[in-house]
Order: C-alpha cells, then structure tokens, then sequence
C-alpha cells in the first residue's frame, strides 16, 4: 500500500459544531440542575488542562488503562484475528498505537478508521500513522459518533474501540442507545472493545476528580470560557468553584460548578440570560462507574454478549470484549 491510501470523510464542519453547541447548551441550561456537556471543555486550551490531568497522581484512569492495553493487547488481537481498527472519538489517538502495535505485530493490520469532530486533529494524526506505518490504509471520518454512527464505511473483521471510559458520561439510557447503534453496525466477526472506570474506593475516586494542584478545578471552569468564545456569553469563571463528588445511588463521579454569587450571565448567542443565585450549581460531567455485573447488563440491553472481561491488577479499570449477540 502507498500514501495515497488515506480517505477523509466530513459529515461535519465548524458551523455544525456551533450550531450543536447552541442547542445542547440552550437544551441544558434549561435544565434543573443547569446542565453544560462535557463535550465543551474540549477547546485547545482544555485539552491542554486535560493533558496534565492525566499526569496527575491521583488521576488514575489514564494510566490505569494504557497498562492495561500494554498487557491485554496482542492477545485480543491474536483472539479477534481482526484486520481494521475503529475507534470512536479517537483524539490524538495516543493508546491507539498499543492496539495497532499489536495487530501489526499478528500479520494482522491492514486498516485504521478514526472517528472524531476535530479534523485538525484527524488529520495530523492520520499524516503521522501514515509515517509509522507505511501500508496502512487509513480511512477517517470527522463526525460526531453520537450522530453519526450510521455513516461509518463499512468493513470486515473490524474490533471498534471505545476506550477512555468515555461510555461513563452517558447516563445509562443514553449509553445504552449508543450502544444499541454500535451493535447494529457490527458484522458477525467484529468486536467491541470497551474501556470502564471501575467502582472502588470512595476516597479514590473523589480525589481523582479533585486533584491537590487544582487542575481539574480550572478545566472544570473551562468550560464557561469555552461558551464564552463560542456564544458571547460573559460568565466570570473565578465566580464559580469546582464540585465534585461520588454519587453512590447512581454510581457515578458528578461535577459541578457553584455559583459563589447572586450574578446574572448574559449569553447573545442563545439570546438567554441566566440569573444565578449564590450556591446553584451547573453540572457539567457526569463519570459512571461501573461493575462486571452492570457491564454486562449495558451490553445485553445494547444487543451485544460479553465475550472477555479484562480489568487491571487493582480492579480500578477494565476492558470488555463484545461481540453482536
């Protein structure tokens, strides 16, 4: 295969991705709590913020994870004897390289279909796996996978990936129609491979999402800055404080920014205008965090049968092998 084997489908450019914005943000601050999706800390300085989230001690998920891919990923690839990696809201596609490391090294790979929103980022990431692998074909898209899923090119022995924990901040009937989607894309030889948070310790969890340094605190807050740039509006970020906390009746981590005064935010571009008091809260992430028991549950109401259950040492994270069933 030579460089020309790179494909770029666009089913979504910026003036989407602002329109979304206007409807979900308008959507969610109508709600009661207030709602922002997670979605918007993701600018370029929040992926930054992110960035040095992971690296923190008491963020574990990250690491967490990409051990667990080292060890687990040539004998799902060896398993699956699948040819063609999709991966949903693929990013910078960092933990990616694990898995088509591990398919490279099973005579295995042959293709990389990238699905993410940001088609800066898809393309220099195509360009550079490009570079480190000089015969694969790379085919991405730029959509949103919670709308586009229907889209995706078709392909044979395929393991589509969903990692990050990123299922964790979909409530479940949210999580399980995504999932119901993904399963009715999948061919008899496909697999999923899913990534989850795993319940544990309290105390663990609420500090991995409350970090001494406050990092997590001010990609929390980068949210109304983000909504700042994008919709006029003119939140005060230092207004509100950080909260979050662990949810035990639901089973998740829940963040959420306080107001810390009466104040009225004006947002042109929704043509809103928010009057907050001292204490509302806005929530702006839910984290679910998840059994062996409630994974299986996801995916049989989703339409899929667990076939590999491979959580870490410490049991703070796993990955899930599905299969359409």
């Amino acid at each position: 295969m030579s460089t020309s084997l790179l494909e770029v489908e666009v089913h979504l450019d910026e003036q989407d991705l602002v329109q979304t914005m206007k409807q979900e943000v308008a959507h969610g601050l109508r709600q009661r709590p207030r709602q922002i999706p997670p979605k918007f800390f993701y600018d370029e300085r929040g992926s930054q913020l992110f960035e040095r989230i992971t690296e923190l001690p008491e963020y574990y998920l990250t690491r967490a994870e990409r051990a667990l891919l080292d060890r687990a990923a040539p004998g799902i690839a060896e398993r699956c004897g699948c040819s063609e990696l999709l991966e949903l809201g693929s990013g910078s596609s960092a933990k990616t390289r694990v898995l088509l490391n591990a398919m490279k090294g099973a005579g295995l790979l042959e293709k990389y279909v990238p699905v993410d929103v940001s088609e800066t980022m898809v393309r220099e990431t195509a360009d550079q796996l490009r570079s480190e692998y000089p015969k694969l074909a790379v085919h991405a898209v730029i959509g949103d996978f919670t709308r586009h899923l229907h889209l995706l090119p078709h392909g044979e022995r395929r393991l589509v990936a969903f990692l990050g924990s990123t299922v964790g901040n979909f409530e479940r009937d949210s999580a399980v129609a995504l999932l119901r989607e993904v399963a009715s894309a999948l061919g008899p030889q496909d697999r999923f491979l899913l990534g989850t948070d795993l319940v544990k310790d309290q105390a663990v969890l609420e500090a991995a999402y409350n970090d001494s340094e406050g990092v997590t605190a001010e990609f929390n807050r980068n949210a109304l800055r983000v909504l700042n740039q994008q919709l006029d509006a003119d939140f005060v970020p230092e207004r509100f404080e950080h909260v979050a906390f662990f949810d035990r009746v639901n089973s998740w981590i829940e963040m959420r920014l306080r107001s810390t005064e009466d104040q009225t935010v004006t947002i042109p571009g929704l043509e809103m205008v928010l009057d907050l008091s001292e204490g509302e809260e806005i929530r702006t992430e839910i984290s679910c965090k998840y059994t062996r028991e409630s994974v299986e549950d996801l995916l049989r109401e989703a339409g899929m049968k667990l076939v590999e259950w491979l959580p870490d040492e410490r049991e703070y994270f796993a990955l899930s092998l599905a299969a359409r069933g």
